[in-house]
């Protein structure tokens, strides 16, 4: 997979040589390439913003070292022999929620390319202008508003990064992973130990140690729903009794949850008869 990152603080990308991320580079899975938005200005001040027409605090980066980064960076592939075009993300907080299913979704891309802004964002018409010819996902790591889009880039890659095949040293890691498609439906992942089998007075719970599969299974899951009811409610509210078996059904009922109509419901919510 490669992957391009356009930013104004190329350093702030230092840590895409750390940890997993910089060992699939090592290993040539991931070929990623950061580019400094200034080297595309004209000007002696390396000006990439200006005032926001309309009025408005702030400032917006301007199209032009944008549209001439991104058609180098894309000219430049072509010339290289590469056919596919690049998923282009933006990170935004006025963008689509960054999920597992996206993470997913991205790390099929054979190319992404990243353009975090600073101030208050690119000027609308870059998006427009590549969106009629390329795939253009605006997104959004919570909601909240930073100083600039690199933080975002750092967790995309890395949640893309670390499903690539090969970068994982167990490619079973990321199955149960919370939020995982397919992995225990909507539920957080449980508590998780290891030796010693006590420390400071507190011991690891003793069915991880009875070596039941069994019952070790039936405790993750208990413990995956229970984490889920008092951290994520929103991930159950309204989650179907079909998709629950007896034992489900069992551990929210005693966690308070109300069945009704099929369908459970978190302590305190209107239930609609």
């Amino acid at each position: 997979m490669r992957l391009d990152v356009i930013t104004i603080f190329p350093e702030y990308l230092a840590p895409l040589d750390l940890s997993l991320v910089g060992k699939a580079r090592e290993r040539g899975q991931l070929d990623v390439r950061v580019h400094d938005l200034r080297q595309w200005t004209h000007d002696r001040h390396h000006t990439v913003d200006d005032t926001p027409y309309g009025g408005g605090p702030g400032m917006v980066m301007k199209p032009e070292p944008w549209g001439e980064a991104l058609d180098q960076l894309l000219d430049g592939a072509r010339a290289e022999g590469r056919a596919e075009e690049p998923t282009l993300v933006v990170p935004t907080p006025s963008g689509a929620p960054f999920t597992q299913e996206l993470a997913v979704e991205l790390s099929g891309r054979p190319w992404l390319v990243f353009t975090p802004a600073r101030y208050e964002g690119i000027d609308r018409r870059v998006v427009e202008e590549y969106a009629s010819r390329l795939n253009v996902r605006e997104v959004s790591i919570g909601d909240y508003v930073l100083a600039g889009g690199e933080a975002p880039v750092l967790v995309m890659v890395e949640a893309v990064a670390r499903l690539l095949p090969g970068v994982l040293g167990n490619a079973e890691s990321h199955r149960d992973d919370s939020f995982a498609p397919g992995a225990m439906e909507r539920l957080l992942e449980g508590p998780v130990y290891t030796k010693p089998p006590s420390w400071r007075e507190r011991d690891v719970p003793e069915v991880l140690l009875s070596g039941h599969h069994g019952r070790v299974a039936r405790w993750r899951r208990d413990q995956a729903l229970a984490r889920t009811a008092s951290h994520r409610p929103d991930l159950l509210a309204g989650i179907g009794s079909a998709e629950l078996d007896r034992a489900d059904r069992e551990k929210l009922c005693e966690l308070g949850w109300v069945e009704s109509d099929g369908r459970f419901w978190p302590p305190g919510d209107r239930v609609e008869e």
